[in-house]
């Protein structure tokens, strides 16, 4: 499995569109966060936090992360090569995790740079270091979360068509349904019950919830337990295929 994980990194970086997709998030996150005049900006705001990356972060995410699966099996469909992965000694479960595994380290590159923006805020505070640092631990955990839920989705969107502009809609338009269409609909109801049953289904929910600062497992096993379904279903499209 993991000599898979290798390649699909590579093939990631070997390709110019790959660099591309997480430069331009990075370019957008960092820009939004400190050039750009607005209640996000850290320096227009004149507080000590970190609310503006974890508030974009999922927005951008929705869009770059589809773009970033959507050809991991794409390729393959197109290529042929899904016929060759099928005959290799290893079974469908590891092909798809290894998959899984590859898109989320690349994802988790994306991410850590944005630690330098921590170190900044840190040294930029007043007085020095005046941060929440369990807070931020908590928000990138939820990121992390959030980012992995949309990679199996990405991933689920991709093995079900051989074209990856279909692949890439199909993705984006499920991310943005658990991202932002639960909590939409729940605003049409007016009986709290209702409501926050409907908001607890989708993503945006838990994801504030970890970026309140407090690690509920409610919030983990939402998050895991989306993904195991993603990559059943995964598993699923491949075998019938």
């Amino acid at each position: 499995m993991l000599p898979l994980i290798k390649k699909e990194i590579t093939s990631f970086f070997s390709h110019p569109s790959g660099t591309i997709i997480i430069l331009s998030f990075l370019f957008a996150n960092g820009g939004l966060m400190w050039l750009y005049p607005s209640d996000l900006n850290i320096l227009d705001s004149g507080f000590a936090q970190m609310d503006g990356l974890f508030t974009l972060s999922p927005f951008l995410f929705v869009v770059f992360i589809p773009a970033l699966c959507m050809r991991l099996f794409s390729d393959d469909y197109k290529d042929g090569t899904i016929e060759i992965l099928k005959t290799l000694p290893i079974s469908t479960q590891k092909m798809v995790l290894a998959k899984y595994l590859s898109a989320v380290a690349i994802v988790f590159f994306a991410i850590v740079p944005s630690i330098i923006y921590v170190v900044s805020i840190f040294f930029l505070s007043d007085p020095l270091g005046n941060i929440d640092i369990a807070g931020t631990i908590s928000s990138y955990l939820g990121l992390i979360l959030l980012s992995a839920m949309f990679v199996s989705i990405g991933l689920f969107a991709s093995s079900t068509t051989s074209n990856q502009i279909v692949s890439l809609l199909i993705a984006i338009l499920i991310c943005a349904m658990f991202y932002f269409g639960f909590d939409l609909l729940a605003r049409g109801f007016s009986h709290g019950f209702v409501q926050l049953f409907i908001e607890n289904i989708g993503a945006d929910y838990h994801y504030r919830s970890l970026s309140k600062g407090v690690i509920d497992s409610r919030d983990i096993i939402y998050f895991v337990s989306l993904i195991v379904i993603f990559l059943q279903s995964t598993i699923f499209v491949i075998r019938e295929k």
